[in-house]
């Protein structure tokens, strides 16, 4: 079993260096491994299935293509919560529930349900994910989900400038009482920005691999057979290959 698994892309700009080396790496890494997964925040802002701006549509047909060669999965995290039916129609990705147990001992997450400490963003977690609001969202046009969402974006910015950096990072308890109520013993996550991989010992021992952001490389966590590694490559890594193929 060959899988890849990656978060935190970010993706706004077609015409940014992310933006290519996504759509390089994931051409190239279709070909060559069974399942993908996307573990939350493939883009900046997603407010609708309905949005056909160029960055949108080159996304879809981009996991329409991988989908083609290996199975897509896409965990929402908190910019992309919105991804729904139709885009999975669309692109032939399956979205899974956060967490999401795979294989029985690789507990998968975007991991920002973990950030207890952070009673504050929990509150709007639970309200954003909730079907009353979201129902009432999308009644509005894509232009006014548009505005609302950078206005939401930049309220966000403004709210974490004034955290700490711990309490916006996981919780350990939380993730242990995740680890024995699945009974996994792996955790691969993102959301935090703090790429590692991690071990934690002692009588309920696990080891969390956490995915990095996007900017100056990219990053993936690798699974071949039943051995787990994380990986840090150029964000031109990829385009050799893609040229190489046509």
């Amino acid at each position: 079993m060959k899988r890849i698994f990656f978060s935190d892309l970010h993706l706004e700009d077609s015409g940014s260096e992310v933006f290519r080396g996504f759509v390089s790496m994931v051409r190239h890494e279709a070909r060559i491994v069974d399942e993908i997964y996307i573990l939350g925040d493939l883009v900046e802002m997603w407010v609708g299935d309905d949005d056909t701006s160029q960055a949108a549509e080159q996304i879809v047909s981009v996991l329409r293509e991988a989908s083609a060669d290996a199975a897509v999965f896409v965990v929402h995290g908190n910019r992309d919560f919105l991804l729904g039916d139709h885009f999975c129609e669309r692109t032939g990705a399956t979205l899974l529930d956060d967490p999401f147990i795979l294989d029985d001992n690789i507990l998968l997450s975007h991991g920002d349900l973990f950030c207890t400490d952070d009673q504050a963003y929990q509150d709007v977690r639970k309200l954003l994910r909730s079907d009353a609001w979201q129902q009432d969202l999308m009644k509005k046009s894509l232009t006014e989900r548009q505005q609302l969402g950078k206005q939401m974006r930049t309220q966000s910015m403004q709210s974490n400038a004034n955290k700490s950096t711990q309490i916006m990072d996981v919780n350990a308890a939380a993730i242990a009482e995740a680890m024995r109520a699945t009974g996994a013993t792996t955790l691969i996550h993102g959301h935090t920005h703090r790429p590692g991989d991690y071990t934690k010992r002692g009588a309920d021992s696990y080891r969390r691999i956490v995915l990095g952001d996007w900017q100056d490389c990219g990053w993936l966590c690798r699974q071949t057979d039943n051995e787990l590694s994380l990986e840090c490559f150029s964000l031109t890594h990829y385009a050799a290959f893609e040229a190489a193929t046509g």
